[in-house]
């Protein structure tokens, strides 16, 4: 079975909060990536490449907390981080602290196909950028209003509005395609008002992102210091290769249970080699969405279901 699940974000997301219109914006804005990444799927092309291509689309759409749309520093500029790897062979490219590749995902599987390294940060990924054709920007190309002004919000000491996920946002995906191939990719402006060169987990292999044929895929979001600390994408997989546990087993005790117990907030998407797919999060909300060959198809914000 092919399958494909996405995340945009997880955090304080009350049903209150949300108008209807902006409701539906953000559940369009997801079944473009998750219709994107399956299509790819369908046509028997690769679980590296539907991740890649769903996590682009994300990045593009301003409502997510990645690419275009990206929160911002305490300093009012734009800096990103992703991640992409395969389970087929755990080749990983990532990209740290970046401020003019309109698509981030796009330059880490740049760094995976065509650099002997795994992680490349700032200027120096943005030279490597150029020498591989990727599209660079201007920072001002990622700022909306709306992250301006929630950033003056931050500095002038005011609350956030509950329907903005200002310090979890981050947007990924993770795939199993016809050959039973694993892959994942996350992607993110990490939080709001950060310090210039903070970098969480999004772009650090094994802790927002991980993928290995033997165990499974995952994809986080959340407070990514906890992530890191506790590795969490590989912790899951883990659980599956070395622990007997089922995907749904791990995530539980990864997520609900060791994360929680620790005050950390965020979730996963997580899918195996038989294309099962598990989504959890101990947040308030998390956008999500999931797509498989035999025929399940969802999208969600609030715990509507169990996964």
């Amino acid at each position: 079975m092919h399958s494909i699940a996405i995340h945009g974000g997880a955090g304080t997301l009350p049903r209150t909060a949300l108008t209807p219109d902006r409701e539906a914006a953000y559940r369009v804005g997801l079944s473009s990536a998750l219709d994107a990444g399956f299509a790819v799927l369908e046509a028997g092309g690769s679980s590296i490449d539907a991740v890649a291509t769903a996590v682009r689309i994300l990045e593009d759409d301003p409502l997510f907390n990645a690419g275009r749309g990206a929160v911002l520093t305490i300093e009012g500029t734009v800096e990103l981080d992703a991640s992409i790897m395969d389970g087929r062979n755990l080749a990983a490219g990532a990209v740290a602290g970046v401020s003019q590749v309109r698509n981030p995902v796009a330059l880490a599987r740049a760094v995976m196909d065509h650099s002997p390294h795994v992680m490349l940060i700032g200027t120096g990924a943005e030279a490597f950028a150029r020498t591989r054709d990727i599209e660079l920007v201007t920072n001002d190309y990622f700022k909306t209003e709306a992250r301006r002004e929630q950033l003056r919000r931050m500095l002038g000491g005011g609350a956030h509005p509950v329907n903005e996920l200002s310090s979890l946002g981050t947007v990924g995906a993770v795939a199993c395609d016809k050959a039973g191939n694993l892959a994942a990719a996350t992607s993110t402006g990490g939080m709001t008002g950060k310090r210039c060169g903070r970098v969480g987990d999004s772009p650090i292999i094994g802790a927002g992102t991980y993928a290995d044929n033997a165990s499974c895929a995952v994809s986080a979001t959340g407070h990514g210091e906890f992530f890191i600390r506790t590795a969490v994408a590989h912790d899951i997989c883990a659980r599956v290769a070395y622990g007997g546990a089922t995907l749904s087993q791990a995530v539980e005790a990864v997520v609900m249970k060791r994360l929680a117990n620790m005050g950390a907030e965020g979730g996963v998407i997580a899918v195996d080699g038989n294309g099962r797919i598990v989504m959890r999060f101990n947040s308030e909300g998390m956008f999500r969405g999931a797509r498989s060959s035999d025929g399940t198809q969802m999208i969600g914000i609030w715990p509507d279901r169990e996964e």
